[in-house]
């Protein structure tokens, strides 16, 4: 099986498949895998959310593990920056991390800008049906600004830091995604609650 993004530069390597499958993993964990792909602008609450919905499915008993924007770029990604092609790269690399995790039975959380369309469409193409549900944490730019937690919009409103997201790089707003979370109407249990009963709704978690 070769990733729908990229073909191995080797040509004297094979796909492994183990002997315990998916459906036997779904048996033991109790649940299917899946990929939670959380994607919006910086500030507009993604990995907040994101730990909240990790923490409810835990408390369910799920394998569940958030996979951070930042955390990932500190190790994994640490030699890449915010160009486009770059971006690309990243969100490439932690599909395919995302795509494992998946296959081991975990509800991976990925939180991420992800801020092209196409990238993320990619991500989508390496799993099964229903394995993949884009998170839109919609969040008008005035108030993910308005928080700056990090002060990188100052930072580029100013100037100083390039290629952001929001400011001087595009984002491309998911057209269809599995859940949408308007965060202006909705608090962060709120948002999290919604996510979990996508999931509870849709085949992905067992009896709690």
């Amino acid at each position: 099986m070769v990733s729908a993004m990229t073909a191995p530069k080797a040509d004297n390597i094979t796909w492994h498949t183990g002997e315990v499958d998916r459906d036997t993993r779904a048996s033991a964990h109790g649940h299917r895998g899946a990929v939670l792909w959380f994607t919006g602008l910086s500030g507009s609450g993604k990995s907040t959310i994101a730990h909240r919905v990790e923490s409810m499915l835990v408390d369910r008993g799920v394998f569940a593990y958030v996979l951070d924007g930042d955390n990932i770029r500190h190790g994994l990604n640490s030699d890449l920056g915010f160009s486009p092609e770059e971006r690309e790269e990243n969100i490439r690399r932690i599909g395919e991390v995302a795509r494992l995790f998946a296959d081991s039975g975990a509800v991976v959380l990925t939180a991420f800008i992800s801020p092209y369309r196409r990238d993320r469409e990619r991500v989508r193409a390496l799993l099964g049906q229903g394995e993949f549900v884009e998170v839109f944490v919609d969040t008008p730019l005035e108030i993910c600004e308005a928080r700056d937690p990090k002060g990188l919009y100052k930072k580029a409103r100013a100037g100083e830091i390039s290629n952001f997201t929001g400011i001087n790089a595009p984002y491309e707003a998911p057209r269809s995604p599995e859940v949408h979370l308007e965060t202006a109407d909705l608090g962060v249990d709120e948002a999290a609650a919604k996510v979990v009963r996508y999931l509870a709704t849709h085949d992905i978690l067992g009896d709690p």
